[in-house]
């Protein structure tokens, strides 16, 4: 394998071979730019607006007015451009004789004329395929109706969007980033101006992978006053059952929201503020497997009422401070609540605790035009979080693994405060060819936690090899007169243990009859500790357009942290778009794009809190296997008691010589555009990580003579960075936009991803033998597929459909129980050699040897697959207008006739927009991750829902399988 100093070596010089070739290539006329401002007609900058160059044969350039409304667009060789200009709720723009000269950069300010907001909606055409970095066809670009086929809470929202980014390139998944700033709470869907999704990829100006990146750009003031009020609800009533619940707990969802936007100071100010409230009386389902009074192990199935609390609150700001600067600032309030947290799936009731949290987000954006050719943003945001948890203590938990959960919750009073800070500032320049931009982010948190977790105790039981026993309980003897041997599960194992109990047995006694606890845990100390950290990025960018049909972009960034050793990151990144055949009457049909690239992954600083609070002094922790304290079943063993038999405590530690995980990323994507304006677009993605986090025990006892390497030290649970992950992809991306009446979007997915890690809190099966351990990846799911778009219909109805089918996922298969004495349970089983050995066990999955000799060879990891996924998700909206718009006015005060189209509820200044919005429209049953421990009587089941980013909200699962949610929109 080749270091990653190797790898990082070779990206070099291949970046300096191509730069020294497209020098030779670079054309010797002298191009020129054109920059300018997008106001309205009151001299109100537009944020957002879409300006197109179009030149004498056709070709294409196109960029986005910042926060300020300016625009720049480089690289433009001499001669008449025509310009058109593009905004949401403004009268489209053309002007057909700009000129650029050799050399010169031409300002050129455009002012939009305002129509009626929220009332006329208008779908812009797909930007046609060019050669653009930021204007990739395999992007999703999501604004006006597309938006409305999302869900209205921040939460589900984020669930659909990690649906729609797919399984992103590399091992971290979708990172969102809301006004250009990464972390905080999603604002709810009628705040978003607009999402974008895997634009511009490889873009030094980004951390992380492009493939994946979710940007939310929020909604800013505007000059006349709008706004809109909504309430939405559902029912039980209207839902259909969830599968895995016997019984139907109420459920009810309330929604209040609105915003209202302005002007504040003439032609100087505007304002934005929106709020909403939602009230969630939501569920979750308990699907365990339990004993009752009698001791006879039987299901056990129950959905209980979860309510659940959000407020959000969201004022922004926008000032027009003088020609050249303008200033953004956003406020944001949340706060949330939940009673019955930590009950569902294997959790019984007596696990329950509450929780709230709350959230002040502050943002600025300053910009400023530098000169005719340079603009520079500095953006500032401010995070204070909040959270606390609270459930009992006092009462010892205990596991019985993959069966059940009861006893305390272990949560006690929990708090955890955090400040995050982050601090950008980038400068952008035309000259001549080039498009460069060049910043930096400084970014740090402070973490203060209080968590007494598990200071009440826990006993563990898991499955194994016992006495079989037979319906008296009483030992089976073979034919040798010796008893004989069976694998139990863990429930029951708990069953033996309460059984032999109440008949006095004596403690060996209950063992040796398969009995027994086979763990206890407990912590204690301080359960306070805290943490700082602090990340620096800087980077270069260039946008080089050697000619009108090839555009190189190069990058270089640079990454620094504290908290751990390694402090020098460098990623450089490379990229281009090619159109080979361009069209003198038009804009090109085709462009080839090519990328390659570095991203580094930030060691996050909860990993630096968990080393810091169990390092042996700040907060002691037991982990316990000798049968003289697990006899003490149920009573929990003195901290004296534990002391006096001198157990070492185990240890978290990041490993010295731990690296900052890293991704080379390359990528080749064919776009084209093709007859009734469709545009497709098929890329091949490879990405290669290394120094992929784990976690590993380097002082678990050894194979053979059970010694551990330091004999006066416990367990040391250390974060290494010695894993490695490798994932293919072939995406086909693929839109549609026939007219204002049709937008459709469809993307699927071919995947594949390997690995010998699931990242840092994933332990290998043998702490001193990772070989075994590469195989599939939990994000090996090997097809998907996307379908989203808007409809209009007929008598003025909107249909905005969204569908979502993927393949399994894999899942481990594990023996449930601790067979090195390492204090995990994360052993996996042998495949059967003999299926009338004993304990094997025949499984749809295969058969397993639970009790694997040395030398034999274990499943691979990740070895079976999990249950698919599908889901069509349907709004139905349709608005009523009502008032005079003021042309029709004007010409009704005028004498004139009015238009024949002057009651189209498009052009009316009031509405109302009735809604409704179908989740699993066809009640499709999405069973969640099978259990995978060989001791768990639910084996190769699913005891709940699939949740999470393949599903629209991590409530509604458990509430129903088909959710339907109204709601009734005011808006002027």
């Amino acid at each position: 394998m080749r270091s990653s100093q190797q790898l990082i070596k070779q990206f070099f010089h291949l970046l300096v071979g191509i730069i020294l070739c497209a020098q030779t290539l670079t054309a010797q006329q002298t191009a020129g730019a054109l920059r300018g401002q997008v106001t309205d007609q009151l001299g109100a900058v537009i944020v957002g607006a879409k300006v197109t160059l179009v030149d004498a044969r056709g070709d294409i350039r196109s960029a986005q007015t910042n926060g300020d409304g300016n625009y720049a667009v480089g690289g433009l060789p001499p001669g008449l451009y025509t310009v058109r200009a593009l905004a949401a709720g403004f009268a489209n723009y053309e002007n057909t004789a700009v000129e650029i000269i050799a050399g010169g950069h031409v300002t050129f300010d455009i002012k939009l004329n305002a129509t009626i907001a929220e009332q006329k909606v208008t779908v812009p055409e797909r930007d046609p395929v060019t050669t653009e970095p930021h204007n990739n066809a395999g992007a999703i670009v999501l604004r006006g109706k597309d938006l409305d086929a999302l869900p209205d809470d921040p939460d589900e929202l984020a669930n659909a969007l990690r649906a729609l980014a797919g399984p992103s390139a590399g091992p971290n998944g979708a990172q969102f980033y809301i006004d250009g700033f990464t972390g905080g709470r999603l604002p709810s869907r009628d705040m978003i101006r607009e999402i974008r999704i895997n634009q511009n990829p490889f873009s030094a100006e980004y951390d992380r992978l492009g493939f994946g990146r979710v940007e939310i750009i929020s909604r800013p003031g505007t000059d006349k006053f709008h706004g809109n009020s909504a309430f939405g609800f559902s029912d039980d009533s209207l839902n259909s059952r969830n599968p895995f619940a016997l019984n139907r707990a109420p459920y009810q969802s309330r929604l209040c929201g609105g915003n209202l936007s302005g002007p504040l100071l003439a032609k100087r100010a505007t304002f934005f503020i929106g709020a909403s409230r939602r009230e969630l009386d939501d569920n979750a389902v308990i699907n365990a497997t339990v004993l009752d009074p009698a001791l006879k192990i039987t299901p056990f199935s129950l959905a209980v009422v979860t309510p659940r609390r959000f407020t959000d609150l969201s004022p922004r700001l926008d000032f027009q401070l003088g020609p050249k600067h303008t200033l953004s600032a956003r406020y944001s309030f949340s706060r949330s609540g939940l009673e019955n947290a930590g009950i569902g799936e294997f959790s019984l009731l007596s696990r329950a605790y509450r929780t709230a949290s709350t959230d002040h987000i502050v943002r600025l954006t300053e910009n400023a035009i530098l000169s005719a050719r340079a603009v520079n943003e500095t953006r500032f945001q401010y995070i204070h979080s909040r959270r606390k948890q609270e459930g009992d203590s006092g009462a010892t938990a205990i596991n019985v693994l993959d069966a059940f959960l009861d006893g305390g919750s272990q949560i006690g009073r929990a708090f955890n405060a955090e400040d995050r800070w982050e601090l950008h500032n980038y400068t952008t320049w035309s000259l001549g060819r080039h498009t460069m931009k060049v910043g930096g982010r400084l970014r740090g948190v402070h973490l203060t936690d209080s968590s007494p977790t598990n200071f009440g105790g826990t006993y563990t039981f898991a499955g194994g090899t016992a006495p079989q026993l037979d319906n008296l309980n009483q030992i089976v003897l073979g034919a040798d007169g010796q008893p004989k041997l069976t694998t139990i599960t863990s429930v029951e194992r708990y069953r033996r243990t309460l059984l032999f109990q109440q008949q006095q047995r004596a403690p060996a006694d209950i063992r040796g009859l398969g009995g027994g606890a086979t763990q206890f845990s407990i912590a204690g100390g301080k359960p306070e500790a805290g943490a700082t950290q602090v990340d620096f990025g800087g980077f270069f960018h260039d946008d080089w357009r050697l000619r009108q049909n090839f555009t190189l972009s190069l990058g270089l960034r640079y990454e620094s942290q504290n908290n751990i050793a390694d402090h020098n990151d460098l990623a450089p990144r490379v990229a281009f778009a090619w159109s080979p055949w361009m069209s003198k009457s038009g804009p090109p049909k085709t462009v080839i794009r090519g990328g390659l690239g570095i991203f580094y992954e930030r060691f996050s600083e909860n990993f630096t809190l968990k080393s810091r609070r169990y390092n042996g002094a700040n907060q002691q922790q037991f982990v316990v296997s000798d049968p003289s304290i697990l006899d003490l079943f149920p009573n929990v063993p003195s901290t004296s008691l534990l002391t006096a038999f001198a157990l070492p405590q185990p240890i978290r530690r990041v490993a010295a010589d731990l690296r900052t995980p890293f991704t080379l990323q390359t990528a080749i994507s064919l776009e084209r555009r093709l007859p009734r304006n469709f545009i497709v677009s098929v890329s091949y993605l490879q990405a290669r990580t290394l120094h992929m986090l784990r976690s590993r025990n380097v002082n678990a006892p050894l194979p053979g003579s059970g010694a551990r390497p330091l004999l006066y030290i416990g367990d040391i649970l250390a974060y290494e960075s010695s894993g490695i992950f490798k994932q293919h992809q072939l995406i086909v991306n693929t839109s549609q936009r026939l007219s204002t009446n049709l937008s459709l979007i469809a993307v699927y997915t071919l995947n594949q991803a390997r690995g010998d890690t699931d990242g840092a809190p994933s332990f290998p099966a043998n702490m001193y033998d990772l070989h075994g351990e590469f195989g599939r990846s939990v994000l090996d799911v090997r097809h998907q597929f996307f379908l989203g778009g808007s409809i209009n219909a007929p008598w003025g109805i909107t249909f905005n459909p969204l569908v979502v089918l993927r393949s399994g996922a894999p899942f481990n298969i594990t023996i449930g129980r601790d067979a090195n004495g390492d204090t995990l349970f994360t052993e996996r089983p042998a495949f059967a050699n003999d299926l009338t050995g004993p304990g094997i066990i025949v499984t749809r999955f295969g058969a397993f040897d639970p009790n694997p000799v040395a030398g034999q060879s274990l499943i691979p990891r990740n070895y079976a697959q999990g249950p698919g996924f599908f889901s069509v998700n349907l709004g139905v909206r349709k608005r009523v207008g009502f008032g005079s718009s003021s042309q029709t006015a004007a010409t009704l005060g005028q004498g004139n006739n009015p238009p024949a189209n002057h009651c189209a509820a498009a052009d009316r200044p009031y509405g109302l927009t009735f809604a409704v919005q179908a989740q699993n429209l066809f009640n499709h049953t999405n069973p969640g991750v099978p259990i995978g421990n060989l001791s768990s009587p639910l084996f190769g089941r699913s005891n709940a829902s699939a949740v999470g980013g393949f599903s629209f909200g991590s409530s509604a699962p458990a509430t129903s399988n088909r959710r339907i949610e109204a709601q009734v929109i005011f808006n002027f």
